[in-house]
């Protein structure tokens, strides 16, 4: 136990300042070839001032074939991207914060990708709903690509080849993306992932990749490179979708990550404590942390109850998404015993790009 969600706190090897995380989300705001920009150290590093201890940040697309998902956003592909995120992390690591590089792979969620033109997905289904169109123009999902067997060791190596990256970038670890309907979490769902051969199936074949990169991963980097996952059963499209498992699947996948080497896991759902899973009570952080693993919560943690949900998850992280994006002094307002501003969606709109922000700021008086 802990005295405070603003005491500093040791989890999966990093010493943190507090309970506090930066949540990733995608602000399509990186050079057109992917590079990080001036713009983007000054982003991440007004959070790591704003008094968050983890910086997580936006989805990164780790190889320069079919993971890019979004226009302008930013890569761990090749060297120029390695230099540049190297400012963004030295930002952040100065204003006393760590910071881990979520790596995502689009799958059929692709809207932009300057490298292949169809989607790459674990089968042609596509997601529900419509594109996004905070991130983009685009009007319905593309036909994917059926994943074959070459393919499968390239989306592998692909992540291997990011995490080196990000590695040498001097980042404190990474987060594979498998949660909201990218690549990672299509594998694991049955809406996405109909197979009849090894990748598909139950539970366990499902998640077979998922288990093999990250064994891969643990045997290649340094200990003290922390190595994450997100979770969720939920899509960006899709707020209804449950594993047929359930709660007893779920659990499985739980302890089957952690014997493979993953030091933490990052579930995300519509609320920390809603009871998602088919057939269970619990929520799907309930279970990881009843399971004894360190875990990093998210979802719709505000000013109002991140006190309540500090107490739920003894020792778990908390992931700041939207209530940040109101206020990047977030942590620093509330420990002081202030109210934060409210997020105006105003804000992100048409693009939820850094630029529109910053011009709605300066036009409100909200720098």
């Amino acid at each position: 136990m802990f005295d405070s969600e603003f005491s500093s706190i040791e989890f999966a090897g990093m010493k943190l300042a507090n309970r506090f995380a930066m949540a990733p989300m995608t602000r399509v705001s990186a050079q057109a070839n992917g590079r990080p920009n001036e713009l983007m150290v000054e982003h991440y590093k007004r959070y790591a001032e704003g008094g968050f201890g983890l910086i997580i940040t936006e989805g990164t697309y780790p190889d320069q074939e079919a993971s890019q998902g979004y226009e302008n956003q930013p890569g761990l592909a090749d060297a120029l991207q390695i230099e540049a995120w190297r400012p963004v992390v030295k930002a952040v690591h100065a204003s006393g914060a760590k910071i881990i590089a979520q790596l995502m792979h689009a799958g059929a969620q692709m809207q932009y990708n300057r490298f292949d033109k169809q989607p790459l997905g674990i089968t042609e289904q596509k997601p529900v709903g419509k594109p996004l169109g905070l991130y983009g123009d685009q009007e319905a999902w593309h036909d994917a690509k059926k994943m074959d067997e070459s393919d499968f060791e390239r989306v592998l190596n692909g992540f291997l080849h990011g995490i080196r990256n990000a590695a040498e970038a001097g980042f404190d670890g990474i987060e594979l993306h498998a949660a909201n309907g990218y690549l990672l979490n299509e594998i694991l769902s049955t809406h996405f992932n109909t197979r009849n051969d090894k990748w598909g199936g139950d539970m366990q074949s499902r998640a077979q990749f998922l288990l093999d990169l990250v064994k891969a991963a643990r045997e290649m980097v340094a200990d003290d490179f922390v190595l994450g996952i997100r979770l969720s059963q939920i899509t960006i499209t899709d707020p209804d979708y449950q594993w047929p498992e359930g709660e007893e699947g779920f659990n499985w996948l739980v302890q089957a990550l952690a014997d493979a080497g993953i030091d933490y896991i990052h579930t995300t759902d519509n609320t920390t404590e809603r009871p998602a899973l088919k057939g269970g009570t619990r929520s799907l952080a309930e279970v990881v942390r009843d399971a004894g693993i360190p875990q990093i919560v998210n979802g719709g943690i505000d000013a109002t109850n991140y006190a309540k949900v500090a107490a739920h998850y003894p020792g778990a992280i908390l992931a700041i998404a939207k209530a940040a994006l109101g206020d990047p002094q977030f942590v620093n307002k509330v420990k002081a015993g202030k109210e934060p501003d409210a997020l105006n969606f105003d804000m992100l709109q048409p693009i939820a790009s850094l630029e529109t922000e910053m011009r709605w700021r300066r036009q409100h008086g909200r720098e």
